[in-house]
């Protein structure tokens, strides 16, 4: 007996078999059970979602002996006949070998007369977008007024190339791309049922590598089985695919949360020695760290990912957003580069160059460098014009006080938008039961609950007692840790930009040339 592929032989027979598409399928099932017959449907989706299968377990709803109903038996010879391909009143048509207008009015000569076998005639009519201009016109005549006994199902992977006219007659379902947990659920049953020894892991692998295709991904486990000499594992998998795993990607993340540039690069030249599909890489790593993501969100949803979890612990998730980006965008740029192994290099400098937690190395350099003279802002004007700007005192924009908030601020632990909050404000005071701080009108749309929970608890951390946070919005400018980091850097690039303007070289560049000299601090 030949074999029998598994795209065939596991090819749903009933609604009930069918992997993902619950609401299409209870709307079929509803519309057949309550007699609402429409006389054309539209199936549309990607290839491998189901569309045809659908289509002909609708057909065989339609004429099963035991009457229309969504569960046909299987087992009257008008069952077998449509399982077997062998039903004279369905006419299942394959559009894209049959586009001339010639071959539609051939198919449509015999739609007057009654059905031979069954109920209802049925015409499938498969990547129906194929059709010529003219062919929809021959079939738009009839759609507008099918026989009662003329029940049209159409399927297309690109229904934008449809006419508006023949989309306004038809009862369109749009089939989704089948998860890949779905697939992986789905692959391991069958392994169960085939006994074929696998690997989860292997048949999730292959439930990505399907993008949402049920039919490839039965066609990669038939080659995986193949592949493996009767067994699906991992490593066969890997090898079959030549795709990533996460382990091949681990390294590279240990290098970036550790900020070691070295170690990076030598975790790049490991994985180059295998000579694998940078693309990939990519991909496998946004993966990664939107499992990451999720882990740092809902830790018991990622259990069963030990490593997700573990990284996760080791990145901000201004990190992790930050990184998940950058290799997107460098995923997208890598056709663009000379050579792959270069622009994958270059997206992983980026990530290690761009980290977002700037916040605490500023406040750690404004705490190192304490404000020497007075500042040019001051919390607030004597006479006060509110509420909030009367409890900001001018003594608030005292050196003490500034530097007093700058050195506590790093000791609070803040992180991410926290941390630019908190670096936002100014301390107004500080007693044993409430702290103070004021924020300026202008960043008022940073506060929220949220974060003011967050410093709260910071507060109580690091002072080992409860105190009661108020953060108030003043009317004016005020002394903060990041104004006054921005007027220590302004005041460096000055110094940086006349020492050298006093460079008799760069003298000579700007006469020679009529330059103009730029100073930036890095």
């Amino acid at each position: 007996m030949s074999y029998q592929v598994l795209a065939r032989k596991w090819r749903p027979q009933a609604f009930k078999d069918m992997v993902g598409q619950e609401a299409i399928l209870r709307m079929v099932s509803n519309a057949l059970d309550q007699q609402r017959l429409h006389h054309a449907y539209l199936f549309t989706g990607t290839r491998g979602v189901g569309k045809t299968t659908i289509a002909r377990i609708l057909a065989k709803s339609l004429n099963c002996e035991s009457g229309v109903t969504s569960t046909p038996c299987d087992t009257c010879p008008t069952c077998k006949a449509i399982d077997a391909g062998q039903f004279l009143d369905l006419y299942e048509v394959d559009a894209a070998s049959r586009t001339k207008v010639e071959d539609t009015r051939e198919l449509l000569d015999n739609v007057l007369y009654p059905p031979t076998q069954g109920r209802y005639k049925v015409y499938l009519i498969d990547e129906v977008h194929m059709l010529s201009n003219h062919s929809f016109n021959a079939l738009l005549k009839t759609l507008e007024e099918p026989p009662e006994h003329v029940k049209f199902l159409l399927a297309t992977t690109d229904p934008k190339r449809l006419p508006p006219t023949i989309l306004s007659r038809c009862l369109q379902f749009h089939l989704k791309r089948i998860l890949p947990e779905q697939i992986a659920g789905h692959l391991q049953h069958i392994c169960d049922i085939e006994k074929i020894t696998h690997d989860v892991a292997a048949l999730e692998r292959i439930a990505h590598a399907a993008d949402g295709s049920m039919r490839d991904a039965l066609s990669l486990l038939d080659q995986a089985i193949a592949y493996g000499q009767g067994a699906v594992s991992l490593d066969d998998i890997k090898n079959m695919l030549g795709n990533m795993a996460q382990d091949d990607v681990l390294p590279l993340l240990d290098a970036l949360a550790e900020q070691d540039g070295h170690q990076l690069f030598t975790a790049i030249e490991e994985l180059a020695e295998r000579a694998p599909d940078f693309e990939q890489v990519l991909e496998e790593m946004t993966r990664l760290f939107h499992r990451m993501a999720i882990a740092q969100v809902l830790p018991d949803k990622m259990k069963q990912n030990h490593d997700a979890a573990e990284l996760a612990k080791k990145f901000s998730p201004e990190d992790i957003q930050l990184y998940y980006q950058i290799a997107i965008l460098g995923k997208r740029d890598l056709a663009h580069a000379g050579v792959p192994q270069q622009g994958f290099e270059m997206t992983m400098l980026r990530m290690l160059a761009f980290k977002p937690a700037t916040m605490q190395q500023q406040a750690q350099s404004i705490t190192a460098k304490p404000a020497t003279k007075k500042p040019a802002i001051t919390v607030a004007d004597k006479a006060p014009t509110s509420t909030a700007t009367a409890a900001t005192t001018p003594s608030a924009a005292d050196d003490a006080a500034l530097t007093e908030w700058t050195n506590l601020l790093p000791k609070l632990g803040l992180n991410g938008m926290a941390l630019a909050l908190a670096s936002n404000c100014t301390l107004l005071s500080l007693s044993n039961e409430k702290v103070k701080l004021a924020l300026a009108a202008n960043h008022e749309p940073m506060l929220n609950a949220k974060l003011k929970e967050r410093i709260n608890e910071a507060f109580n951390t690091h002072l080992d007692r409860k105190v009661q946070l108020d953060i108030e919005i003043a009317t004016t400018e005020l002394a903060t840790p990041v104004k006054q980091q921005q007027l220590d850097q302004s005041k460096r690039l000055d110094i940086a930009k006349k020492t050298m303007l006093n460079d008799p070289r760069v003298k000579q560049l700007v006469d020679m040339y009529d330059a103009t000299v730029e100073v930036s601090l890095v």
